[in-house]
């Protein structure tokens, strides 16, 4: 198993973000959809938990076949899904993702979100991770894979007309008010002899890429969502749940024939990415009888990724 935790830097406040990581995700999984891939979304309910209040619990899948390295596709079926099952409590939230077919195959993302520069280096209230596991992600100045720049989402030419902040400028983690950092602990494993090692880089490689392009994403695009109350990002959020679905149903039902697609069994597994698109997660076991059907820890099926 392969741990680390991502610390992002927002120019944003921890309530800000709250509308922010939802419109950006509603409306990321819109534009990644198409082709007979991107995101069907399951489940989007109300939830509950004694210790973390009140939430949401989300249930998505994930098709992505085009999008796997070379290697991988020589494993995997032409046609399949990731399941991603999230509980949000806001400003806690896990995220889970699984493939039913692959169950030595995991990833795990617990997120906290507090108003601070990325100091906290016990933000989870546990066991504190090793400094050298931990990786400070810069929205400014860390590269980002050339297909997914885009001038409009750079923070150096970013400008707000609603907030007047931006652009950003070197340094601006150690001054910048208002400034809030994304705490990520993702924990991801493949446990199969000669694809452990290259598995598991490679999805701590795209994990990086996914967190930089999402929330330079939040950020720059404050314009279209800030001001925006719950209720209403909600009824985005639903709308363009009803627009992605449509659109990956609708591909599928022209492209791919439904006799030719392999059956597979419900995985059961859990603001982002979104965000994580590039495999999956076993299920985790609760931390208390009463906790609804929150995951406190990653199940290790033979041995054991947001």
């Amino acid at each position: 198993m392969l741990m680390k935790e991502y610390r992002i830097c927002m120019p944003l406040t921890v309530d800000e973000y709250r509308i922010g990581q939802l419109y950006m995700i509603s409306k990321h999984s819109c534009e990644q959809s198409g082709g007979g891939e991107g995101v069907e979304v399951v489940t989007n309910e109300s939830d509950s938990h004694p210790q973390h209040g009140p939430g949401q619990l989300t249930e998505k899948r994930i098709y992505l076949s085009s999008k796997l390295p070379s290697w991988a596709k020589t494993f995997v079926p032409r046609f399949f899904y990731v399941t991603e099952k999230a509980w949000n409590f806001y400003p806690y939230t896990i995220t889970e993702y699984s493939v039913s077919f692959l169950p030595k195959f995991s990833i795990r993302i617990e997120t906290r979100f507090e108003n601070n520069n990325g100091d906290n280096s016990n933000v989870f209230g546990d066991t504190p991770t090793p400094e050298e596991d931990v990786s400070f992600l810069d929205i400014l100045i860390d590269p980002i894979p050339e297909k997914h720049y885009k001038e409009s989402e750079d923070p150096s030419r970013w400008l707000s007309s609603k907030t007047g902040r931006g652009p950003l400028e070197k340094g601006w983690r150690d001054n910048h008010k208002p400034m809030m950092c994304s705490y990520k602990r993702v924990q991801c494993s493949f446990e199969v002899y000669g694809f452990q090692t290259r598995t598991e880089e490679f999805i701590h490689r795209n994990i990086r890429d996914i967190l930089l392009v999402g929330h330079r994403q939040a950020v720059t695009w404050i314009d279209e969502w800030h001001g925006l109350s719950i209720e209403e990002v909600r009824e985005y959020e639903q709308a363009m749940q009803e627009k992605t679905n449509n659109k990956v149903k609708s591909s599928q039902n022209t492209d791919s024939p439904a006799a030719s697609r392999p059956v597979f069994s419900r995985s059961i597994s859990v603001t982002d990415e979104r965000t994580l698109k590039k495999m999956g997660v076993t299920t985790a076991a609760m931390s208390d009888p009463s906790a609804s059907s929150v995951p406190h820890g990653p199940i290790r099926l033979n041995s054991t990724p947001e």
